[in-house]
């Protein structure tokens, strides 16, 4: 489960990042990487990855809930003498 925890994570980075890229430079890294096409243009290797980057996000979406409580402080417990 790890692996697809780490695996989710780094797709969802790719995701993010491609998208700050998108928003501040008009650059889709995804569509350079996988042909040099113009923005907006997609093939079947950038499908492949804008699918994936999809499914990590929506996987790491139903995580949060554990995500939050692994990550909550124990309960204090009380010294009794």
């Amino acid at each position: 489960m790890r692996r697809v925890n780490a695996l989710a994570a780094i797709l969802t980075i790719v995701g993010g990042l491609n998208w700050g890229l998108v928003g501040l430079f008009k650059f889709d890294l995804v569509a350079a990487v996988f042909g040099g096409m113009r923005f907006g243009e997609v093939n079947v290797g950038s499908r492949i990855v804008y699918t994936l980057v999809g499914l990590s996000a929506l996987y790491l979406a139903s995580q949060v809930p554990t995500l939050v409580r692994a990550s909550a402080p124990a309960p204090a417990t009380s010294a009794t003498s």
